[in-house]
């Protein structure tokens, strides 16, 4: 299914009918403020496994990310000092990806060898409701581009045609770039820029 849903003001009973996807194992395709990506609740294991079968890679070799409705919501699943969340207060909602200790809170099947997740809180109104109304954070991987010069997919109606069989639901939120966030990788003792992408990341 495809369906169509406007950034300014997302239809509620559209935002309830997604959540209800995600809370039966659904996987979704959605918009950020930076590419379109792929993700579902990462409390559901059938569905964390169903969007690792879809990048090609095992859940414990792919370093996912998850996205979160705010500050607090983070400090559930990875570890943060007052530098970080000082740094991410200044950044987010916002074109940014933080790399994080975890904690026990999160599920084992996203739980990597170096007990790091990425954690997201893209400006985009549609994403953020629908993690607030599902009340756990999302998992969240970009949507890829077959060519060699794209590097991302940007038209919804595309990436519905060539996902449509292999997920639940996407979501048209308009085109979406084509450059991702900023990776930030907060895990050491300095914090360390490892891809520049949209956002500039004011120290």
């Amino acid at each position: 299914m495809l369906l169509k849903l406007f950034e300014d003001n997302p239809n509620t009973k559209d935002i309830l009918k997604i959540v209800e996807i995600l809370q039966k194992g659904g996987v979704i395709i959605y918009p950020t403020d930076t590419i379109y990506a792929i993700g579902c609740d990462i409390c559901s294991v059938k569905a964390v496994q169903q969007v690792a079968a879809l990048k090609g890679v095992k859940p414990d070799k792919a370093n996912f990310s998850i996205i979160c409705r705010d500050l607090g919501h983070i400090a559930e699943y990875a570890k943060v000092n007052n530098t970080t969340f000082k740094l991410m207060k200044r950044s987010l909602p916002g074109p940014f990806t933080f790399i994080l200790n975890v904690t026990h809170n999160l599920p084992n099947t996203l739980m990597n060898k170096r007990k790091t997740i990425g954690i997201r809180i893209p400006d985009n109104r549609i994403i953020l409701d629908i993690v607030k109304e599902l009340g756990h954070p999302l998992l969240t991987t970009s949507v890829r581009d077959d060519d060699d010069i794209i590097e991302y997919m940007t038209d919804p109606e595309l990436i519905y045609e060539k996902y449509k069989n292999q997920v639940d639901l996407v979501i048209d939120g308009g085109y979406g770039k084509n450059v991702a966030s900023t990776i930030v990788d907060c895990t050491g003792n300095e914090i360390e820029i490892i891809r520049q992408g949209i956002g500039e990341l004011d120290n």
